[in-house]
Order: structure tokens, then sequence, then C-alpha cells
């Protein structure tokens, strides 16, 4: 795979991380915090197809299937930030955080799925 890919994959882990855990520290979400979450889905998407182009297409492995989760979670989450923001629901405001780390973990297994099938694999 072409290191563009790893980078910018990598960047979208870094920007949505920053989003995701500055916004569960905070303990409210913040229009910033939608930035950070909208620059991890546009690098992720990005990444996700230049790796399409790599691969000649979505595989339907465990990666490819719950990457396509996880942009169609990442899309959902942002979209749901600015509705809360954009009616100032506070309650929502507060509680959001919940929402954006179970996003934020299910992102996680695409990610670190080929390292950890690259280990077992490399054991069996």
């Amino acid at each position: 795979m072409p290191a563009s890919v790893t980078v910018i994959i990598t960047l979208a882990l870094l920007f949505y991380s920053i989003g995701v855990w500055s916004e569960r520290i905070a303990g409210r979400l913040r229009p910033w915090h939608l930035g950070f979450f909208v620059l991890g889905l546009v690098a992720d998407t990005v990444g996700t197809g230049l790796m399409f182009e790599y691969a000649g297409g979505m595989t339907t492995d465990v990666h490819g299937i719950t990457g396509l989760l996880a942009i169609l979670l990442m899309l959902v989450h942002a979209a749901w930030a600015a509705v809360v923001l954009q009616r100032r629901d506070e309650r929502w405001i507060t509680r959001f955080h919940r929402f954006s780390v179970v996003v934020w973990f299910v992102w996680l297994v695409p990610y670190f799925s080929p390292m950890f099938f690259a280990i077992a694999e490399g054991a069996g």
C-alpha cells in the first residue's frame, strides 16, 4: 500500500481522536469538535478511496465491512453533532460524547485490523 494512504488514514485517526477525546474531556460538544469530526471523516474517506484503487475495490473481509460501517457512523456522527449544535440542546450537548466514544471505538477496528491479521498470519 502506498505510504500516502497510511499517512492520510493516520491523519484521520489523529483528527478524529482530537475531536472525540477533547469533547469527552470537556464534557460538552463545541463547534470546533465538529470541525475535527469532519476533518477525520474527510481524511478517512479520501484514504479509503485510495485503498479501494490500490486493492481494486472494496473487500468483503472484516477490514472492508467494518471500514464501510465506520465511515457511515462517522457521517451520522458529524451530521448529528451539527444538528445538536444548531438546536443548542443543552442536554444533548453535554451527553453527546457518549455516542462519540462508541463511534471512535468502532472506527478503531478497521484501523487496527490489518495489523492484527498480519500478526496472526505471521504467528500461524
